[in-house]
């Protein structure tokens, strides 16, 4: 019986260089061949503990303040008018200079538009350049000209209609869209109140700041929550505000956890804590505890840059890493790996071959039970 078996397995794996389907053919196989060695990517990799100085180090640039040339005082604001504006211009004691606005028609319908070439007419003294000016030097700058024909006019300039400045902001909040600049300065938290406020799910936490084609990152979280004044920069002419959704922020989780996904971070964000729990945990059997990698692009990673990839490792043996991985935000698109212990690789082997086994035990089993 011993020897039948050996010929049908003999003949079997004989027969599946014949059958149908898929097969290498090695008949052009050169012995010789040697395979590449594998590329050294070590030094594009900068390798760092998770400990309390990593936290330190998040928790100051978590709080820290934007780009210096962000912060301004409102004390600092000046409206300058611009084309498109439409000026209301009053002088007292003079009606016939001051264009009524009547019952029907408001001030922005009956005021000075300012023309394309940056100037407004005005009886008497014609055409006055007003663009880039404030109402104040717009009024003086009419006053000196209506002294030749009247006697210390009293003049007073007024923006109807504010035209000319706006500020976008899209994303993740209510009412997206275009809105005017003031007289009145405009900040963060006013321009996102503005467009109805934030959408569910809105990350909040890094609200992009376009000016001048360069990008600022920004945290209303910071503002509402933890009163931090300097990311409620004021805005200025042409500023773009996009808010993402927490949805387009997504985490990694791969390795031995309970479940390999994609997670979300949402309008919070995500601790690594909070991702290893989400994901159902360390694999307990097969997942090596002192392995807990997150693999994140370097910030300044350029094809110039001496490293592309900061990886930081986490011991969660150790008690106190249960706080350090509380305390460790992730950012978009970081990678959390957790590794596999040695025992736990050839287990997995193991555990492929055990069907096989079993089926030949069984087989055995079957075959001295027939004698």
């Amino acid at each position: 019986m011993k020897a039948l078996l050996t010929l049908v397995t003999v003949l079997g794996l004989t027969g599946c260089a014949f059958a149908p389907g898929s097969h290498i053919d090695t008949s052009g196989w050169n012995p010789s061949y040697e395979s590449p060695p594998e590329e050294d990517f070590s030094h594009l990799v900068k390798v760092q503990r998770i400990g309390p100085d990593t936290l330190r180090n998040a928790i100051v640039a978590d709080v820290s303040p934007p780009a210096r040339e962000l912060i301004r005082e409102d004390s600092d604001y000046e409206y300058r008018i611009g084309i498109g504006d439409v000026l209301q211009v009053t002088v007292w004691d003079h009606p016939e200079l001051t264009i009524p606005a009547g019952s029907e028609r408001s001030s922005s319908e009956s005021g000075n538009v300012v023309n394309e070439n940056g100037t407004i007419y005005y009886p008497y003294i014609g055409y006055v350049h007003v663009a880039g000016l404030t109402p104040i030097e717009v009024r003086e700058k009419i006053a000196n000209r209506l002294a030749r024909y009247i006697e210390s006019p009293q003049v007073d300039v007024s923006v109807a209609d504010f035209r000319s400045q706006r500020i976008y902001v899209s994303g993740a909040v209510d009412e997206p869209g275009v809105y005017p600049l003031t007289n009145v300065p405009t900040r963060l938290v006013d321009a996102i109140s503005q467009a109805g406020g934030l959408d569910t799910g809105a990350d909040w936490r890094n609200v992009t700041l376009t000016r001048n084609g360069q990008d600022y990152r920004l945290s209303l979280k910071a503002v509402y929550e933890k009163g931090n004044k300097l990311h409620n920069v004021l805005l200025q002419q042409g500023d773009v505000i996009n808010v993402p959704l927490g949805d387009d922020q997504k985490v990694f989780m791969l390795g031995e956890v309970g479940k390999t996904e994609t997670l979300p971070m949402g309008r919070n964000g995500l601790t690594l804590a909070e991702a290893i729990s989400n994901a159902g945990g360390l694999d307990e059997r097969q997942s090596d505890a002192t392995g807990v990698f997150v693999v994140r692009r370097a910030e300044d990673a350029s094809p110039d840059s001496d490293y592309l990839i900061d990886m930081y490792q986490l011991n969660l043996k150790d008690a106190t890493a249960l706080v350090l991985a509380d305390g460790f935000n992730l950012q978009n698109r970081d990678m959390v790996y957790v590794t596999a212990a040695p025992l736990a690789r050839w287990n997995r082997v193991v555990s492929l071959l055990v069907p096989s086994f079993t089926a030949l035990f069984l087989g055995d089993r079957a075959v001295n039970l027939g004698e």
